[in-house]
């Protein structure tokens, strides 16, 4: 007996590794040599393409395609028919896997709905991208990105939300109380 539920109509290509208690629903393609970790959560018609790393707990909304060169770390949340790229200057005619840019998403990030991220970029450790947004470079841990091209609008606390300026270089989320302290253009949870 399988570990992991998959829909009927959802097919898992030879050499993928899936954990235990994930669940992929209809019209999904996983193709071969993918690692998704355990208790994730694959929505209708996503494609997970060769070779792509998924960790644990991650959810992937509809209609999303994580093309190789992609990873997501633990916990990483993917929004309704969010889109990554994988190469800067596609072409039909000419092959360009050879030039296929890593992209990662650290632990904990989101990233919303319709939103863009352009290949070779880091979306940092619990960061908040807002739907519909286009990523053009590398988001910091916590940081909240909005708009074309995404600029950087506050920061998010790990519960997810908006953080407030707190005092001196802190900011604090009124809902759980953790408290952050911004250092050299770097938040970081205060210890």
């Amino acid at each position: 007996m399988s570990k992991y539920f998959v829909h009927e109509s959802s097919y898992i290509d030879d050499g993928s590794k899936i954990g235990e208690g994930t669940k992929i629903w209809h019209f999904s393609h996983i193709m071969s040599n993918c690692e998704i970790g355990k208790n994730c959560n694959i929505g209708q018609n996503v494609v997970i393409s060769p070779g792509v790393k998924i960790g644990d707990s991650v959810k992937i909304q509809n209609n999303v395609s994580v093309y190789t060169g992609v990873e997501c770390e633990e916990g990483v949340f993917l929004g309704p028919s969010c889109v990554f790229t994988n190469v800067i200057n596609p072409r039909s005619l000419i092959e360009k896997k050879d030039q296929y840019k890593k992209t990662l998403l650290k632990k904990g990030a989101s990233v919303g709905a319709n939103a863009t991220i352009i290949c070779g970029n880091t979306i940092g450790r619990f960061a908040l991208i807002g739907a519909g947004s286009v990523v053009t470079k590398d988001v910091k841990d916590y940081e909240i990105v909005v708009g074309n091209p995404a600029r950087p609008i506050g920061y998010a606390c790990e519960c997810g939300e908006r953080l407030k300026k707190y005092q001196n270089n802190e900011y604090k989320c009124e809902i759980c109380g953790k408290i952050y302290k911004l250092e050299d253009e770097f938040l970081r949870e205060k210890e």
